[in-house]
């Protein structure tokens, strides 16, 4: 017979191990309470048995038999709740308030402690025993006195308590469970909401989210993972596709201008006409283009796939910033561009340094083609005030809109005032892809404003985290 779901969850197999632990902890309690309450109220017992032989002691040490026999008979009569017995030297009963003794002799001067049972009748006219200790002590004259007490009282005490307590401990036990069946039942609804979502997103509805309750609990923090999980696996299949139209897009005209090309050079050869050589150069730069195009999907590809740039090293970001500089300075004054470099020294970038390169170098390219003649572009590298280093590029082109800025990095997205040069519109995209793998982010902000008929410009910053 299979169990309900509800009971072979893991929150209510924990709630059993550990009424199981409580209740094991509670038993071992309880025992220590009963040793600890019964040996009390046998010392409690005991002590004022031995007060009582000693003052019946003292009375025989000074006025004799007579004395003790006077006492007991007074004694015996009152509502003291002790069994009195004196005996003469033979065993003999003199006088007391039981027939005879449930101790043995043990000799002269000796001292007998035990416990033993009286037999009495109840209201009901039954026999019934009752739990006693007494102390027997033969007396210097040879007279043999005996002191008990009844401890049923206390021992009935010490088994209420102990039975009020195994109630306790009951009470808390089936609260306990009835708690578990309550928690796991809230536990099991919230793990069934979020198996509802898996099984929506494996049959392929993406949009399905998590409900998030609100209460700040791990249920809460693991609805709102999954949910930001899902969004940015929905990003990404959105990109997916959007990058296959893309690319169908941005590849039918260089491969269709490399076909033409490639036939028109094929019947100019077959004809005996026209420049061969010179239409494969240009089918070769068709090719290259393309080429770049899919490395830099495939460079994307992998710093997602990896989650973290691989073979992260220690080094100088102003190095590898001035090695750039030096390639990029000259292309700039082919251009008529006017470049600069302000790199700050001493700072210290975890990081792979080939990726970050390949960042850079996009950034400088975008820059030098979008930037007219007689514009400026300025490499950076800086130290900001929270730690961060800070790779910029600065120009006075055309800019970015503002709404178009969240936009322009995702894959092959390219502004209309950008269709007229070269391009794939990846990027920026690998440079945001560059700095998400280093645990950084891209910034773009507006350059250094509208000046004359340049500008107003764009500033695209690559911030990483300070290294450790």
């Amino acid at each position: 017979m299979r169990l309900p779901r509800l009971f072979r969850t893991t929150p209510f197999r924990l709630t059993l191990l550990f009424l199981a632990l409580f209740a094991a902890a509670a038993s071992a309690f309880l025992a220590y309470i009963y040793l600890a309450t019964a040996g009390e109220a046998t010392r409690r017992t005991d002590q004022n048995i031995t007060r009582e032989m000693r003052s019946l002691v003292a009375a025989y040490d000074r006025a004799g038999v007579d004395a003790v026999n006077q006492s007991l008979i007074e004694r015996a009569a009152s509502e003291r709740p002790f069994l009195y017995l004196l005996m003469k030297p033979d065993g003999t009963r003199i006088s007391g308030s039981i027939a005879e003794s449930p101790i043995e002799d043990a000799g002269a001067g000796a001292s007998t402690r035990a416990s033993f049972s009286v037999t009495d009748y109840d209201s009901q006219g039954r026999l019934v025993k009752h739990p006693a200790r007494g102390i027997q002590e033969r007396l210097s004259g040879g007279e043999i006195l005996f002191v008990g007490a009844d401890i049923s009282e206390d021992q009935a005490y010490v088994v209420k308590i102990v039975r009020a307590l195994w109630g306790a401990g009951a009470l808390v036990i089936v609260l306990g469970l009835a708690g578990g069946l309550l928690v796991s039942r809230n536990v099991s609804r919230s793990m069934g909401a979020l198996n509802d979502v898996v099984a929506a997103v494996r049959n392929g509805d993406f949009d399905a989210r998590a409900a998030v309750r609100g209460a700040r609990d791990e249920f809460d923090e693991l609805s709102e993972g999954i949910n930001e999980m899902l969004d940015r696996l929905q990003r990404s299949m959105s990109g997916h596709r959007h990058a296959g139209d893309a690319i169908a897009h941005d590849l039918r005209s260089p491969l269709t201008r490399l076909r033409a090309r490639l036939e028109t050079a094929y019947l100019d050869v077959e004809a005996g006409k026209g420049d061969a050589q010179e239409a494969l150069a240009q089918a070769l730069d068709d090719t290259d283009g393309v080429l770049k195009t899919f490395s830099a999907v495939l460079a994307i590809a992998r710093l997602q796939a990896a989650g973290q740039a691989p073979d992260q090293i220690l080094f100088d970001p102003a190095e590898l910033a001035a090695d750039l500089a030096e390639l990029y300075e000259p292309t700039c004054e082919d251009k008529g561009l006017e470049f600069g470099a302000e790199l700050a020294k001493n700072l210290q970038v975890r990081g792979n340094r080939e990726f970050l390169a390949q960042a850079l170098a996009n950034l400088l390219d975008n820059a030098v083609k979008y930037t007219p003649a007689g514009g400026a572009i300025m490499l950076r590298v800086r130290r900001r005030s929270s730690g961060e280093i800070e790779f910029s590029v600065t120009d006075t082109g055309p800019g970015v809109p503002d709404e178009d800025r969240a936009r322009v990095v995702e894959r092959f997205v390219r502004l209309e005032n950008s269709r007229s040069e070269p391009g794939s519109g990846l990027g920026l995209s690998l440079v945001a892809a560059v700095a998400e793998a280093h645990g950084g982010r891209l910034e773009l902000s507006e350059g250094p404003g509208k000046v004359g008929e340049m500008g107003p410009g764009l500033r695209v910053a690559l911030i990483l985290p300070r290294a450790a």
